[in-house]
């Protein structure tokens, strides 16, 4: 425990939701919920206008369509978040240092790392410095808190939400955690909680009273004694500058089971591709190729394979994954798959298996040559059709005459756009054939920096008012996610 609240936890307010309503002008002050958007989807954000209702992150989506039915309910577009977050860590490391991210949307930072005195004014300061910063760079809002002990801070930005600072001064950690839940404890999830429950125990003060013998009767010598401390408000974990990736993965939940085998290989084989692109982008490779199968009955598969040494080549990790696949009964349907990569390292390895696809490509070339052009062209395939495109709602798009605009909603060969930038008034819709060729997929504009930027503030409207039904869900599937 620090003498001074030198650790910054910064946690951004509704992260996803609050950049769509920046984004959407239309929906500012409106209930939106980003998540997947299909029947098995999973909320990943709600607004604060959303959480009115009681729509709460991890929430089946179909539970929060119940709940806030005249919400906007929007497909994530995680290119947008991470550019966001970057401006928001760069404010960060400008302060220190020692800044360990821990999401999108959340990070703790040193202070005293970064040359800030060791005086809760001087870090007061600090953090609504940061705060005005963060508004003018990004037009959202985030939440800070400020302590002697990660733990502290995190439980301060928590207090603080949304869109304040709360400081917990050294030496009144016990008064202030005393009447918590022990859910407020790090590491305390339903099962833990379940165990304190029926031995009496509810609150951070009860769990300090049990003491530390009592704890590890009940929870074993490593959790227990870990959580006597930290009822104690005692939390000495530094501020990690790198968070080592242990693995890469994606995952999908289908809307309908998927019971046809080639349908299932071939999502298998787009999962794989993407989890490459993943793990290029992070400048890593790995070693062991991982795929999850979930089926009808919610029983969940695992297979894995370990390669001869760390890749990143897309050839490598399908191959892997389709031979996991064969290992796999997928007869009675499928509801989710997952390819993953662990074992991460920073270089990659020749590997056989890339040489084997190589060579056969070779082969089948050759073998091209020697057929002759004539031949070649008497069995040529006819080309494949080109699949419809999905319009999901939330998608940027661009009209050849409207120009920016968002998906809507789509369904029954017609999709709906709204046309408004994040700097302008909220825009008309208008609705075309779902294959019209002058509606095109577009990239996220920047929240800030637009024409008229100072005539359409980004930030939250404080009011709570019910949809127009923007963003209303066309039923197609969409990936589950679970993260805030």
């Amino acid at each position: 425990m620090r003498r001074a609240p030198t650790i910054l936890h910064l946690d951004m307010d509704a992260f996803y939701a609050a950049a769509e309503q920046a984004a959407k002008p239309s929906l500012r002050g409106k209930p939106v919920v980003v998540g997947g958007i299909g029947p098995r989807g999973v909320v990943a954000t709600a607004s604060y206008e959303a959480r009115v209702f009681g729509v709460r992150s991890a929430m089946p989506t179909a539970q929060a369509r119940r709940l806030c039915p005249n919400a906007a309910y929007l497909s994530p577009r995680f290119t947008l978040y991470r550019q966001v977050s970057e401006s928001v860590m760069e404010l960060l490391r400008a302060l220190s240092p020692l800044v360990e991210p821990l999401s999108l949307d959340e990070a703790f930072v040193d202070l005293e790392a970064g040359g800030v005195p060791a005086e809760t004014a001087a870090v007061r300061a600090v953090g609504e410095r940061l705060r005005r910063d963060i508004l003018e760079a990004t037009g959202l809002t985030g939440s800070v808190g400020l302590a002697g002990a990660k733990m502290l801070a995190k439980i301060a930005s928590e207090a603080a939400k949304p869109d304040g600072l709360v400081v917990i001064e050294p030496g009144t950690e016990r008064e202030l955690l005393g009447p918590m839940p022990v859910r407020t404890l790090p590491g305390v999830g339903p099962a833990t909680a379940e165990t304190l429950r029926r031995a009496g125990i509810h609150t951070v003060a009860e769990t300090a009273e049990a003491g530390e013998a009592e704890l590890v009767r009940l929870l074993g010598k490593a959790h227990g004694s870990g959580l006597y401390a930290m009822a104690l408000g005692r939390d000495d974990r530094p501020v990690v500058a790198e968070r080592d990736a242990k693995s890469v993965s994606v995952e999908d939940t289908f809307e309908v089971d998927l019971t046809d085998r080639t349908r299932v290989r071939t999502e298998v084989l787009r999962l794989a591709d993407r989890c490459v692109a993943r793990l290029r982008a992070a400048g890593r490779s790995g070693r062991t190729v991982v795929i999850k199968v979930r089926n009808y009955d919610f029983s969940t598969l695992t297979r894995s394979e370990t390669l001869r040494g760390p890749t990143d080549d897309p050839a490598v990790v399908r191959e892997a994954a389709v031979r996991l696949l064969e290992t796999v009964d997928t007869t009675g349907g499928v509801r989710l798959l997952g390819v993953g990569v662990s074992g991460l390292a920073d270089f990659t390895q020749e590997d056989l298996f890339a040489q084997i696809a190589t060579e056969r490509e070779a082969e089948e070339q050759a073998a091209g040559a020697v057929a002759g052009p004539d031949a070649e062209a008497a069995g040529e395939p006819e080309p494949e059709p080109e699949p419809p495109r999905r319009w999901h709602p939330g998608l940027d798009v661009v009209h050849e005459e409207f120009g920016a605009g968002w998906v809507q909603g789509s369904g029954v060969g017609r999709v709906t756009v709204r046309f408004e930038t994040p700097w302008s008034a909220p825009g008309r819709v208008r609705t075309f054939s779902v294959d019209d060729p002058a509606l095109r997929p577009g990239e996220p504009l920047p929240l800030r920096g637009g024409p008229d930027q100072s005539s359409a503030p980004a930030i939250r409207p404080k009011s709570v008012s019910g949809a127009d039904g923007a963003g209303s869900a066309s039923g197609e599937s969409g990936e589950e996610i679970s993260r805030r």
